[in-house]
């Protein structure tokens, strides 16, 4: 399988790590449609990886 067409996941911690939001608030966006929504994988709850990107691609610069 090409590298490209692997999607990468990210937990909570991770996510975190990379966007300038709160948990409560990355929860509150996703509830309104700002933020990519999660995903269940097993008892995990991830957001993929490519969708965060785009999410702070989409930031505007401080």
């Amino acid at each position: 399988m090409p590298a490209e067409a692997q999607e990468r996941y990210l937990r909570l911690k991770h996510v975190l790590d990379r966007v300038p939001l709160s948990r409560a608030t990355i929860y509150r966006w996703m509830d309104e449609g700002k933020f990519p929504k999660a995903r269940k994988l097993g008892y995990a709850t991830v957001w993929r990886e490519s969708e965060v990107s785009k999410f702070l691609a989409a930031l505007p610069e401080a």
